[in-house]
């Protein structure tokens, strides 16, 4: 008999779901017209669940799967997993970890020259016309040059580091805060989040959120002031959002580029008509490569973990 498995999110990889389903009798939760009932009929079976980084897992519905072995995370985010319980229980927990930092690192780079460029709102100069009516150089402001910029790094991981790595291409100074200063790096250590913004033109947050929240507020951004740009690629809880909001309608900030929000999908609408901000919807790591490579490390939680093995991206056990 072919192991059980509970998927909570699906995987956009056709290859992958084609293997998942020759290895596995898979259990999709979110194709289920009453998931509750699903998983108290099936619930006893499951020694595998996939799950992404925004979803995670509860404690609750972990206690609901005795036989669980694993937790795979199609994703790097576990702040939305019940580690604690995880670790009592003895279950590996894993990410997809190294995956998505290239594309997450480049994402975070198309979001500063979007925003500082107005890449986005002379594309809808163009487009709705209004280049033929007002075709004076005046009737589109100067944008900012990005090459040069003073940038500021908020987390100094995997992604940080490849974002440092971009940025320095572009001849930008590059400081970074951290829980604390790493030693493998040469970039600048600032120990202050108020002091790195009022240092930096650009102030991009990569820092992992399992520990964090809120820590971008007003504060922050005023000391980043109306000359300097905010990118988040990381989670949207590290920010307060209504700080930003506020920020951003008042111009205490000059733009910002934003992956994540506080409560996704629901962006505060008020963003859609400001003309210095640049909006995506979570998809640093949506690339057809890196969702493959997620696809394959979730395979492989999987099978290291049924075989009695420990899986090599657990962070539990």
């Amino acid at each position: 008999m072919k192991p059980h498995i509970l998927q909570l999110n699906p995987i956009l990889v056709p290859s992958v779901n084609e293997r998942l389903d020759v290895l596995y009798t898979m259990h999709r939760l979110f194709e289920q017209p009453d998931p509750d009932g699903h998983l108290r009929e099936h619930g006893a079976l499951i020694r595998g669940v996939i799950t992404g980084g925004h979803t995670g897992i509860t404690r609750g519905m972990m206690e609901k799967l005795p036989a669980l072995e694993v937790v795979a995370v199609n994703g790097v985010g576990t702040d939305a997993v019940d580690l604690g319980y995880a670790r009592a229980r003895k279950l590996p927990v894993t990410g997809t970890f190294g995956a998505l930092t290239e594309d997450v690192a480049d994402l975070a780079i198309g979001l500063l020259l979007m925003t500082c460029r107005n890449l986005g709102a002379v594309d809808r100069f163009v487009r709705s016309g209004a280049w033929v009516r007002h075709p004076q150089p005046g009737a589109i402001p100067l944008a900012r040059r990005f090459s040069g910029m003073r940038v500021g790094i908020v987390g100094m991981g995997r992604v940080g580091r490849a974002v440092a790595a971009r940025v320095a291409a572009f001849g930008c100074p590059v400081s970074y805060t951290d829980l604390r200063a790493m030693p493998d790096v040469a970039w600048h250590y600032v120990p202050n989040l108020v002091q790195l913004a009022a240092e930096a033109d650009a102030l991009i947050v990569c820092a992992a959120a399992d520990r964090a929240e809120g820590i971008i507020d007003s504060a922050v951004l005023d000391a980043l002031g109306p000359q300097g740009y905010f990118i988040n690629v990381a989670r949207g809880r590290l920010v307060r959002e209504a700080d930003l909001v506020r920020a951003l309608v008042e111009r205490r900030i000059a733009g910002a580029g934003l992956d994540v929000f506080v409560d996704e999908p629901n962006v505060p609408p008020i963003l859609f008509d400001l003309d210095n901000v640049t909006l995506q919807a979570h998809r640093a790591s949506a690339t057809v490569e890196t969702r493959a490579a997620m696809g394959e490390m979730v395979l492989a939680s999987l099978a290291q973990a049924l075989a009695g093995e420990r899986p090599a991206h657990s962070l539990t056990t």
